[in-house]
């Protein structure tokens, strides 16, 4: 079993950066691919970001590219989303998610593993 916990999330101001974290406690993270989804009010769940642990390769929702960094610290067992000049649509509960690697699956389906969600709320 694997228990992820997401934090970060908040209110910020069009342009500003935030970044979530999330803390991932149970087995050892090989091989797991870690990822964050978000949901905005009466939308689906989407994929935002995607990393393999062990490899460290990673993936980018490709409108999100330029804006969007994942990253981990597996010594902390902690994964990152750092997303800079946020948007009024960025607005969204943000979701931690793991599930088995290698490959880097975009849908929600495909994970085994989720965190409660963190809310973040970007206002002009």
């Amino acid at each position: 079993q694997v228990s992820l916990v997401e934090s970060g999330g908040g209110s910020v101001q069009a342009g500003g950066s935030l970044t979530l974290s999330c803390v991932v406690d149970g087995h050892a993270l090989y091989p797991y691919v870690m990822a964050w989804f978000r949901q905005g009010s009466g939308k689906e769940r989407e994929f935002v970001a995607g990393i393999n642990w062990n490899a460290g390769n990673s993936e980018i929702r490709d409108f999100l590219e330029g804006r969007v960094t994942i990253s981990r610290d597996d010594a902390k067992k902690m994964l990152y989303l750092q997303v800079n000049d946020l948007k009024l649509e960025d607005t969204a509960d943000y979701y931690c998610a793991a599930t088995f690697g290698p490959v880097v699956p975009r849908m929600v389906s495909q994970y085994l593993y989720w965190g409660q969600g963190t809310q973040v709320t970007v206002s002009s």
